[in-house]
């Protein structure tokens, strides 16, 4: 097991200084990573500290004075260094940013522990107590990171981030070697990079929430709407959101206004920033009305909304089957799956809506834990009796055995 790191730690300001460490770093092979950033005033979040931890070093870069971390993101993004980090959505997004490549070694310690456990998401602090017994420094929530300079209490609780996490790595890699889920770790990875990498596709805009309600002809407006926002925020490094709220591009496109005054006419559009872009606006708006009936788009069918009610009573019923197997498995239900991964279980399976992929709960390690018990709940392969009233876990789990055999030697129970 590492040893927990010394609270001793530096700012590192320059550029050859940058670079030894990245030779450390790169000698190393295991290096736990975080990033302290600012999102609200610029089109990208803004970098404004790195956080790094070997089993040598611990250490903060100023990127305001370091200029070049081109060699970091090389490492990040190669195949000999194994980047640990926690709750890291962010850090892979600064990977795909600075070195336009996906990281290719990444664990995250939050994550990780939703597959030997039932906790998930886990804060870092939380995670600490939990795993190590100990109190992390917290964090400092009302620092604005941009600010120059960084005093040394705000530099040791940034490095804190990094502190724990390579013993907890050991310890967690450990566990999940033994319980043979490694690879369910290295799948999770992965899926949380495409992801992350997904919202930078060209189709990023049939995200926006609330879009699944509108016509095809709204659809081709809200996706030149959404478009030109995000080129005019990447062009005035300013939030999406403050060129246009996503309330607004959809609106627009419901509205499909044809003149100035019909756009502005629109509530919260009498703003002056939204008058000056009001013509790009509207050739958005005719642009997405000249698109040919049979070229407008159509978004992948909707999970948000139950069928009917006989959907909804099934979905539950195998919510109650899907938490029983993560009990028994001592696995976080979260990680596993959500209320819309039940649904679309149960319309590809027992509806027959077999459009696009196959239900992510029936595939790599989700099946293992989960694909054939939900899909035989599914086929009337499990029956569900009350065993126990006054039990916390009142409910079981039976298979029914082979009506020609009457064999019950081999009735799964599994109680809830």
């Amino acid at each position: 097991m590492l040893e927990s790191l010394p609270m001793t730690s530096s700012l590192i300001t320059t550029q050859a200084e940058f670079d030894d460490l990245c030779q450390h770093m790169r000698e190393s092979k295991l290096v736990a990573f975080d990033t302290e950033f600012v999102s609200e005033y610029t089109y990208r979040p803004e970098l404004c500290l790195l956080q790094f931890a070997t089993a040598e070093r611990c250490v903060a870069v100023d990127p305001f004075e370091v200029q070049d971390l081109s060699a970091w993101w090389e490492l990040m993004a190669g195949d000999k260094t194994t980047t640990i980090i926690h709750g890291g959505r962010e850090e892979v997004r600064f990977c795909l940013t600075y070195a336009n490549i996906a990281p290719r070694k990444v664990w995250d310690v939050q994550v990780a522990e939703g597959l030997r456990s039932r906790s998930f998401p886990l804060g870092y602090d939380a995670l600490v107590k939990r795993i190590l017994g100990r109190t992390a420094h917290g964090r400092e929530t009302r620092t604005d990171w941009r600010r120059r300079p960084l005093s040394d209490n705000q530099i040791a609780y940034a490095v804190d981030d990094v502190k724990h996490v390579l013993e907890i790595y050991d310890i967690q890699k450990k566990s999940l070697t033994k319980l043979k889920r490694q690879t369910w770790v290295q799948a999770e990875m992965q899926r949380m990079i495409d992801e992350v990498a997904s919202e930078r596709a060209p189709e990023s805009w049939q995200r926006l929430p609330g879009i699944h309600r509108l016509s095809a002809r709204e659809l081709a407006v809200v996706r030149e709407v959404y478009r030109w926002r995000e080129a005019e925020a990447a062009a005035k490094n300013r939030p999406m959101r403050k060129i246009l709220r996503d309330d607004l591009v959809l609106e627009i496109a419901k509205r499909r206004p044809t003149s100035e005054a019909d756009l502005l006419a629109v509530r919260d559009m009498n703003r002056p920033e939204y008058k000056k872009a009001a013509a790009a606006m509207l050739a958005c708006v005719a642009e997405g009305m000249a698109v040919p009936k049979n070229q407008l788009p159509v978004l992948p069918k909707s999970l948000d909304e139950e069928k009917s009610h006989d959907e909804q009573v099934v979905g539950q019923l195998l919510g109650l089957a899907l938490a029983n197997r993560c009990a028994e498995l001592n696995v976080a239900m979260g990680l596993i799956g959500k209320t819309a991964d039940l649904r679309h279980l149960v319309r590809w399976h027992a509806y027959g809506e077999k459009e696009g992929e196959p239900p992510r709960l029936t595939q790599g390690w989700r099946a293992e834990v989960c694909g054939d018990l939900l899909t035989d709940v599914l086929n009337g392969k499990i029956s569900l009796r009350v065993a126990d009233p006054q039990s916390d876990h009142p409910l079981v789990f039976e298979r029914i055995p082979d009506a020609a055999t009457e064999d019950r030697t081999d009735a799964v129970q599994e109680p809830a």
